[in-house]
């Protein structure tokens, strides 16, 4: 799961200090997506001067239009690319929001260089590769066209085979996160090991068609379904042989076909979810805000806000009225700040956006859904493995409760020492991510393999 779901703890107030150094390089990740940007800020005689670099992209020194710092408030645009960040300087940091073609992420900036390694990780294959690759493509039931890439031992021969389904928010076909490839790391592997592996761009991402930010969950379902359906059309793929392997949300996805169809032989759920969505989401909240350090008092306070907003969102059936009532909850919540804070452009900026996110199609088909109603219809054969350090889908908790459903059917595995993308770390915070060279946990790997040649 690449979401993240807002942490509202509300610490909005605007430093008012006259002596504030904006200069510098600016760092920070899309919290959404798990994406580091860098913005490298100097002063002009005109003002302010400002790049922008995307390590995980690769990219550098793209020009920044307009960059405007008032009281405070950090303005930067870059037409062009229909990019707007908006944040607050206080403490050595800023606090903002992100705005690309219409959708708004998460931005907090720290001085200094992105973390992570720069270029290939240790885990990453190259070129040429001991097996067959080709780029295929298949249409989805929105007849929108889905690349993707087909690995198989030889380009001769019948393989067992697997689909790889990534987890929320937009993902490219090798699940792309902070300067790591997991998919192609997983691929690869499988493929070597002598099974065939699928993998796609998600709708509307890569070089995929379709409208990434309307579809939920239900709509990548089908998008799976398909990738199915074509791998059928291949000569080369044991029928009786196909595997799903979900990551996250993806689990869900890889459940919901499994659920629906006798074409499934077996699926892997890695760090899936067993709960209903707002459960998952209020956890993933309390979990990184109590290794993150924030105090005790907030997280509840924080947990007591979403537990509300959530109700009112499962229990909406008019989108006009929820937003109007989002935005109430939320400036009720504010009731300790005085009043020319609560007017500030920027609190109102932030309010919207919150309220923007909460109400996405995605976000409210996720907090309504429970995968159990799936999974207790799934008769294949099922892994679930998941690492105890896991701070976005807690680990036994979720275990526990697809076990349950699938009445102690399913082989299930918790890993000590891994976080949420399968990685030895030492806290699980989605920060970390970069900085850890590895990119999906050796163990994980031979124990899916061997798991399905079994």
């Amino acid at each position: 799961m690449k979401r993240f779901s807002l942490l509202i703890l509300f610490s909005f107030a605007v430093n008012t200090a006259h002596a504030q150094d904006i200069t510098g390089q600016w760092t920070g990740v899309l919290m959404e997506v798990q994406l580091r940007l860098t913005f490298n800020i100097i002063k002009t005689d005109k003002g302010f001067s400002t790049t922008m670099d995307s390590p995980d992209q690769g990219v550098k020194d793209i020009p920044v239009a307009v960059t405007s710092f008032e009281n405070g408030s950090l303005k930067l645009s870059i037409p062009t690319a229909q990019i707007e960040y908006t944040g607050i300087f206080k403490d050595d940091t800023i606090t903002g929001k992100f705005k690309q073609n219409g959708q708004l992420f998460s931005l907090n900036l720290s001085k200094g260089e992105a973390g992570g390694k720069k270029g290939n990780r240790s885990q990453e294959p190259a070129k040429p590769y001991p097996y067959y690759t080709e780029e295929i493509y298949f249409k989805n039931n929105d007849k929108n066209m889905i690349k993707g890439t087909l690995s198989m031992p030889s380009k001769d021969g019948v393989f067992p085979s697997v689909i790889l389904i990534t987890g929320s928010g937009p993902q490219n076909r090798d699940e792309e996160i902070m300067g790591h490839k997991p998919f192609l790391v997983i691929a690869d592997f499988l493929t070597r090991s002598g099974i065939a592996v699928l993998r796609y761009d998600d709708r509307g991402v890569g070089q995929s068609e379709g409208d990434f930010s309307t579809a939920t969950t239900l709509e990548f379902a089908e998008d799976a379904k398909s990738a199915l359906m074509y791998l059928k059309t291949r000569k080369e793929i044991d029928l009786k042989k196909i595997g799903l392997i979900g990551h996250s949300e993806g689990g869900i996805v890889a459940s919901m076909v499994a659920a629906n169809t006798k074409d499934v032989n077996f699926i892997v759920l890695l760090a899936s979810t067993g709960m209903k969505g707002s459960k998952v989401l209020l956890q993933q909240q309390e979990l990184i805000a109590n290794a993150a350090g924030i105090p005790k008092e907030e997280i509840e306070k924080s947990k007591e806000i979403n537990s509300k907003i959530f109700e009112l969102i499962i229990n909406s059936k008019d989108d006009k009225k929820l937003k109007l009532d989002i935005e109430k909850e939320l400036r009720a919540s504010l009731g300790k700040l005085s009043e020319d804070i609560k007017s500030t452009e920027m609190l109102n900026k932030d309010i919207s956006a919150q309220v923007y996110q909460l109400t996405t199609p995605w976000m409210k088909y996720f907090l309504n859904f429970d995968p159990s109603t799936v999974l207790e219809k799934v008769k294949c054969r099922v892994l679930a493995v998941n690492g105890e350090k896991d701070l976005q889908v807690a680990p036994k908790e979720n275990l526990s409760a697809i076990q349950h459903t699938l009445n102690n059917k399913a082989t299930v595995i918790l890993f000590p020492n891994l976080n949420h993308l399968f990685q030895n770390c030492k806290t699980g915070l989605p920060h970390e991510y970069g900085e850890i060279d590895q990119t999906f946990s050796p163990d994980i790997l031979t124990e899916i393999t061997e798991w399905i040649k079994k």
